[in-house]
């Protein structure tokens, strides 16, 4: 009796829908939660001389916590560093990269909005392709390449200072132009902006038109059929423009290194620190882990108020 459920779910859709995916669901539980997993036992671990102590502590996030360096077979401690919650420098480093990642998300997502509105209302069915097709035209260069190009634009003799030096608006090259927050945002905002476009545009194309119609005939401004009627109905693209470009660039590292500066460094280059020159894997370990709790955090009530924005709407 016991065996007969087993037999019917071997022959099931289900079955055999879970023995298509169990090949990508191994590969991805391999590539991507065993690191993870491994990153977040190391945030818990001992630093050692040029190893992994594997001696529980909780001071790599509060407290001060110190390295062990193995001396004639015995361990003893060699050097004191802060944890994350305990250190400036973390603290700021955090702060400056939500804070960037925000202002680049806002930029990003406000300015790729009225291109996916655009392309969408505006421009014909047989035209669609051809704009879509050049909105993607930046990925057919390398990322680095792109932000090597940014670095060369928003330099002293790049081709702003050059216009401006020939029109006469300035006299001396403008050097707050790169090596600083400005620069990070500007090249990031470029980067990400086709990642924005996308889901915008394929939200707006799936918004009934009828609807539109019937708000005008009820007599609502252009403004006010947008606000209550757009707008809701193409959050979830909204909603996906901002998580995926808020969450990849709270962690970038590329851009701050080479455009950014001294004071647009941001957390992810105080983790390669950790990793490649302090060989301190507890800490780096332990930044990343910081990082991807503050990210869930911001994304989960970012998600809270997008619900309560719609459940506004709907009264």
């Amino acid at each position: 009796m016991q065996s007969k459920p087993k037999v019917r779910f071997r022959g099931s859709e289900a079955a055999n829908g879970l023995l298509m995916i169990s090949p990508t669901a191994i590969y991805a539980i391999l590539l991507l939660a065993a690191p993870l997993g491994m990153i977040l036992v190391y945030s818990f671990m001992t630093d050692g001389y040029l190893q992994i102590i594997p001696h529980f502590q909780l001071c790599n996030y509060f407290g001060e916590c110190h390295s062990m360096k193995e001396v004639n077979g015995v361990l003893t401690e060699s050097q004191t560093y802060k944890g994350v919650w305990s250190d400036p420098l973390a603290l700021t480093l955090m702060w400056r990269s939500l804070m960037i990642s925000m202002l680049v998300t806002a930029v990003t997502v406000l300015l790729a909005f009225p291109v996916a509105y655009y392309v969408s209302f505006y421009v014909s069915p047989s035209r669609k392709s051809l704009w879509l097709f050049l909105i993607t035209i930046p990925f057919w260069t390398s990322y680095l390449i792109r932000v090597f190009l940014w670095k060369v634009i928003l330099g002293t003799g790049g081709p702003i200072n050059f216009g401006l030096l020939e029109l006469g608006l300035i006299q001396e090259p403008i050097t707050w132009l790169l090596y600083n927050v400005n620069s990070v945002v500007i090249t990031l905002a470029h980067a990400y902006a086709p990642f924005a476009i996308l889901p915008i545009f394929v939200s707006l194309e799936k918004i009934d038109r009828s609807f539109l119609e019937a708000g005008r005939d009820l007599g609502e401004s252009p403004f006010m059929t947008f606000w209550r009627v757009t707008l809701p109905l193409a959050m979830p693209g909204v909603i996906s423009s901002v998580l995926i470009v808020f969450i990849p660039t709270i962690g970038d590292y590329v851009t701050p290194s080479l455009v950014g500066g001294p004071e647009g460094k941001m957390v992810a280059n105080l983790v390669e620190l950790n990793y490649k020159k302090l060989d301190n894997y507890p800490l780096g370990s332990a930044l990343a882990v910081s990082s991807m709790a503050l990210v869930m955090a911001v994304s989960l009530i970012f998600l809270f108020l997008n619900r309560r924005f719609l459940r506004g709407n709907k009264r």
